[in-house]
């Protein structure tokens, strides 16, 4: 788990402050209009047995939205699910060379995804293709896919470039988030582990 302390720093702090804030306003009101929007749906059918005709496709719409900026929100706040036993029992500097290594591999493989997206967008784009219901331009859906990928590789990108600094003692789990782990057995047992490893010296 990681911790909710962040100090933020620099330019590449103040973007991230301002991402992180376009992140939480999307995701907010992406999920909000969901919930209205189902809501208006079901009164609609159950009162006035009629349906909202475009419901299905704007939660569509929004699920989408919500999926990939998400994405970027959760690797901005290091909460991804991640397999960690090997690298909790290595040495601090080693974990920080690794958190560089795993952050740039991830960062580019989102920005390939990225990259892919965007040129299948630009290809749905071509083709003029409309939604069904609200007779928007398809390629508007697919293009949060191209945000959210982008961001996450940009957010992973901060992260290795935070540990690039060991003469911090903290390994970063994105540019602001300390890996840190909230369970207490776990924290005394690496602590235990780090402790003896001290002593060994």
């Amino acid at each position: 788990m990681q911790s909710d302390t962040a100090t933020s720093f620099g330019f590449l702090g103040k973007i991230d402050a301002v991402i992180g804030r376009v992140e939480v306003w999307i995701l907010g009101w992406g999920i909000t209009l969901m919930a209205l929007n189902t809501i208006a749906n079901v009164f609609g059918r159950y009162v006035f047995s009629q349906s909202i005709y475009f419901s299905e496709e704007l939660n569509e719409f929004l699920i989408v939205i919500v999926t990939f900026m998400g994405l970027g929100y959760a690797t901005r706040k290091g909460i991804h699910i991640r397999m960690s036993a090997i690298y909790d029992a290595l040495p601090i500097k080693m974990r920080k060379a690794l958190m560089v290594v795993i952050a740039t591999t991830t960062a580019v493989v989102m920005a390939v995804l990225a990259w892919y997206a965007l040129e299948y967008v630009q290809k749905v784009a071509a083709r003029g293709r409309i939604t069904p219901a609200l007779q928007l331009p398809l390629y508007l859906t697919y293009v949060w896919v191209v945000v959210g990928l982008a961001l996450a590789a940009f957010q992973y990108l901060l992260t290795a470039i935070r540990n690039l600094n060991f003469a911090e003692e903290e390994v970063y789990v994105s540019y602001l988030e300390v890996d840190s782990y909230e369970d207490p057995e776990t924290a005394a047992a690496i602590k235990k582990y780090e402790d003896s490893a001290e002593a060994e010296k």
